[in-house]
Parts: C-alpha cells; sequence; structure tokens
C-alpha cells in the first residue's frame, strides 16, 4: 500500500471513548438509534445520551428499516420529515462536509408486489431529497451499494454507478465497501473503472471479522483504491469478539500494510 490512510471505526455513541482510546483516527458513529431517536411516531430527536466526538467526518446507518424507501405508496412526507430531522441532529455532532453513507438495505428494498420499475423511481427520488437535505446541512450523502442478503436494490459498485447514471443523480460519491465487494465477488478492478465516483471505503476481513483476522485482500483493496486515485478516509466496519482487545491489532495490521 503506497500511502497510509486514516482510519476510523464505525460504532454506537458508548464505544467512542474506546476507539479514541484504542488509536483510531477518528470514529463513524451509527446514526438511527445512537444519535437520532425516536421520541413519538414520526417525531425524532437528539439522543440525550449521544455521546460521540463532536467533529465527526463521516456516520453510518442512516435510515430506520421501517421506512420503505422504495415503495411508492409509502408516505413521502415521512420520509421528508425524518431527513428535515436527521440531518440537522447530524450536523450537530459533524465536521464540515461530514460523508453519510447512505446504505439502509431494509428500508430500501423493493418490497414484494411493487414493480421495480417504479421501486427504482421513487429511491432515486428519495436519494435526490437525502443529497439535497445534507448538502443545506453541509454535509454529503455517499450511496453504499449492499449484498444481496441485505437489500435487492443496488449490489454492486457498477449497479450504483449505473443507477446513478440512468436516474440522472449528479454529486452523489459512491462506497467502496470491502465486505460487498467480496460477498459480491466484484473484481477490485472496478475501482480502478470508477475510481472519480469512490467517495468513502469500508473494509473488514473475512466474514467481517477485525482486519488481520482472515484472508481477505485487505492490501489488494487498499492498493487498489489508491491507483484508483482515492484520497479519503478508510472505516472498518466488522464484528468484535472482544472491542477494547481487538481494535488495537486491527490498526496496526492496516497501518502495517502502508
Amino acid at each position: 500500500m503506497p500511502r497510509e490512510y486514516e482510519i476510523g471505526v464505525i460504532v454506537p455513541s458508548d464505544r467512542a471513548d474506546a476507539t479514541v482510546a484504542g488509536g483510531a483516527d477518528y470514529v463513524e458513529p451509527t446514526i438511527v438509534g445512537n444519535l437520532v431517536v425516536e421520541t413519538a411516531p414520526g417525531k425524532w430527536a437528539r439522543n440525550p445520551e449521544y455521546v460521540g466526538p463532536a467533529a465527526c467526518p463521516s456516520f453510518a446507518i442512516l435510515f430506520p428499516g421501517d421506512m420503505r424507501l422504495s415503495d411508492p405508496d409509502f408516505p413521502a412526507e415521512r420520509v421528508t420529515a425524518y431527513l428535515a430531522a436527521a440531518m440537522g441532529i447530524i450536523a450537530s455532532a459533524a465536521s464540515s462536509g461530514a460523508k453519510i453513507v447512505f446504505g439502509s438495505g431494509k428500508a430500501r428494498s423493493i418490497p414484494d408486489g411493487v414493480d421495480r420499475e417504479a421501486g427504482e423511481k421513487r429511491f432515486a427520488e428519495v436519494v435526490r431529497e437525502a443529497r439535497d437535505v445534507a448538502a443545506a446541512n453541509d454535509l454529503a450523502v455517499i450511496l453504499e451499494p449492499l449484498n444481496t442478503g441485505e437489500t435487492n436494490l443496488l449490489n454492486s459498485i457498477v449497479e450504483a454507478a449505473d443507477f446513478l447514471d440512468r436516474h440522472g443523480i449528479e454529486g452523489v460519491p459512491i462506497v467502496a465497501d470491502l465486505y460487498h465487494i467480496m460477498l459480491e465477488e466484484e473484481p477490485l478492478d472496478v475501482l480502478l473503472e470508477h475510481g472519480p465516483r469512490i467517495g468513502h471505503a469500508h473494509i473488514a476481513d473475512t466474514g467481517r471479522v477485525p482486519p488481520g483476522q482472515g484472508d481477505w485482500p485487505l492490501p489488494e483493496f487498499l492498493d487498489t483504491l489508491d491507483r484508483a486515485g482515492y484520497r479519503g478516509t478508510v472505516s472498518i466496519e466488522c464484528t468484535w469478539a472482544d472491542f477494547e482487545s481487538e481494535l488495537p491489532a486491527a490498526l496496526a495490521h492496516l497501518r502495517a500494510l502502508a
């Protein structure tokens, strides 16, 4: 890996201090149920128990799973109200221009019985709205491809890029997540093909264990990101058995690849 990336960790609020103490360069807090909580049906507020850093550069898990973002019959005003509240709350904990990862696989899946073209059209409307509300709050939405076990819509970087182009959506970069790339068997060369569109990166080792505990091609992934021209941050997103003991080793492993 010809350059050393800033490495962060996706965590809920209660692990923020341990993340910093463990040596991460930044914290990528989760949004739903952590920073943003529902206080009454359709009413959202900043979690009074949130104790994350004051100026985070990125956030994950944008939408709650019960919002059917690809269902034309789901009330659009509920999505609008949520975005207005959530983006303002996120901005209160974010650095200028912070990245908001738009994965939310359950929420974006096209429900059974919904015409696929109609579902994609509705989802495109939500992506545009999320982009615009984020920008109004000095934030940036990044679209994340997710594997087929998590959603039936946009399962690869190629599909995400095609979707954005077909619907004329500009100003929305794409997340390169090694976990989803590996599960979908997408070649790493896709990062070179779509390099200018990569806006954020997530990393994990085999089956989503901490980096250094598996055999996935972490050096090749980071090297290809670099050759693709990516100059952003890389967030660890994995399943921890013992967070405080495993984190330093995971960070050391990634940094040793430089």
